[in-house]
């Protein structure tokens, strides 16, 4: 109940902090830091993840937990007088999913998780009130599913229209961190956040025994990096949109973003092309640059108002566009009208199958039992994502593919590399069924 009341004085002054913000959209806060007690320290280590992998000290959530108190109280204690030192992240690179390419992902300590989400919870009931409604990623109450959701309403409004597909070049790599302390201040300017974020930046990247201080960049992986790219991207490229560049269109537009992945959309194409060509001079500005080929301006209009000549030339592409790992396209409804669909991209269906055929490989030797629970739990997390409206077919196959694998290593258990029969696996599937392709979200009504 102590624990509990704590808890509870916690969330009473992040709510005091949003109250603030609400009611002085201008004003820069000055007095932050005293929020950070030994209460709030104990409410961000509840919030971090305890199963996470170890930075450089090799200091796991349980090593922590021995003395707890005792850590809590010193880590507030560097914190506050200015000593703390923030250890270089732990870089390790992880598959992207589109052959060889890998994404670098930094990982904190597990003090430094603590405290890096100890301010996340100050600042953001502050930027909260000021991030706006087309800002969906690593904000709570909000979801890749709801992006979806929105960007189907809004291309159905506009019959489609165009759309510009916008993939920054390495963002997190190359965040400018001159740029981005300017705007921070125009919220915080408690020396003792800044200073913090600071260390946070110049912290350095280990990787494979060599330690380098990158001059930009915000790790990926670090509890704080998704906020401070949502404040970044919140004004290089939200407020600009609302307020400078859709008062000059002649046209509907919209901006739909999840942390760093974003498309605009045009009812005309004449917006679409001023757009096109400011854009990169707008990122330019602040340190960034578009991926020239990822880049591109699609026509995306309802097949049903397709103009007769091709609208495909230099940076379009007719038909189709991605975001979120799902591709979007026009097709005919059960009802025989044109909606916009969307199916599980190339890339992430291979790269999830890609996961569970090297966990099959090597958990073959696990009982039939075993094997089956977890493969069941694989795949129901695969459905929880890409299983909205429209992607059945998607869903049906991935499940199908993971019959076909799991069969394939089953067979290979006994060391004489034979096939197991499908009358044999027949029986197995019998005993031990996988979920059926499920539709869990629906993201659209036709």
């Amino acid at each position: 109940m102590a624990s509990a009341s704590k808890l509870g004085t916690v969330s009473t002054r992040r709510q005091r902090i949003a109250t603030l913000a609400q009611q002085s959209p201008p004003m820069g806060f000055t007095s932050l830091a005293y929020f950070i007690d030994l209460d709030w320290l104990r409410a961000a280590y509840q919030r971090t993840r305890k199963d996470g992998a170890t930075g450089v000290d090799g200091q796991t959530a349980a090593d922590y937990a021995v003395h707890l108190e005792q850590n809590l109280q010193a880590l507030l204690d560097r914190a506050k007088s200015g000593t703390y030192r923030a250890p270089p992240v732990r870089r390790v690179h992880i598959p992207k999913g589109t052959g060889s390419e890998t994404r670098p992902l930094g990982i904190p300590t597990f003090e430094d998780k603590v405290l890096q989400r100890a301010v996340a919870m100050v600042l953001e009931p502050i930027y909260e009130q000021d991030f706006l409604p087309c800002s969906y990623g690593f904000r709570p109450g909000r979801s890749a599913h709801q992006a979806l959701q929105e960007l189907w309403q809004q291309t159905m409004r506009v019959k489609g229209g165009w759309v510009l597909e916008v993939d920054i070049r390495a963002f997190f790599d190359t965040l400018d961190h001159a740029h981005l302390r300017e705007l921070l201040r125009q919220r915080v300017r408690d020396g003792v956040l800044i200073r913090l974020i600071g260390k946070w930046l110049q912290a350095g990247v280990l990787e494979e025994g060599c330690l380098t201080h990158p001059e930009t960049g915000t790790p990926q992986g670090g509890v704080i990096s998704p906020l401070l790219a949502n404040i970044f991207l919140h004004y290089v490229l939200d407020v600009w949109f609302e307020t400078e560049v859709k008062p000059r269109l002649q046209g509907h537009a919209f901006l739909i973003r999840y942390a760093d992945d974003f498309v605009i959309g045009f009812a005309s194409e004449a917006d679409a092309r001023r757009v096109v060509e400011v854009l990169p001079k707008r990122m330019a500005r602040f340190g960034l640059t578009l991926h020239p080929d990822k880049t591109r301006l699609v026509p995306f209009r309802r097949p049903s108002s397709q103009p007769p000549r091709d609208a495909s030339g230099p940076g379009t592409q007719a038909g189709t566009f991605d975001l979120l790992g799902f591709r979007h396209y026009w097709g005919r409804s059960w009802r025989g009208n044109w909606v916009v669909k969307r199916k599980t991209l190339p890339s992430r269906f291979g790269r999830a199958l890609k996961k569970i055929a090297r966990w099959c490989r090597v958990c073959r030797h696990l009982s039939i039992a075993e094997q089956h629970q977890a493969l069941s739990q694989k795949l129901r997390g695969h459905y929880a994502y890409f299983g909205i409206t429209g992607n059945f077919e998607a869903l049906h196959r991935f499940r199908d593919a993971v019959r076909r694998l799991w069969r394939r290593w089953l067979s290979r258990r006994s060391g004489d590399h034979s096939t197991m029969a499908w009358d044999s696996f027949a029986r197995v599937l019998q005993s031990y069924p996988l979920p059926p392709a499920q539709v869990v979200h629906s993201v659209y009504r036709s």
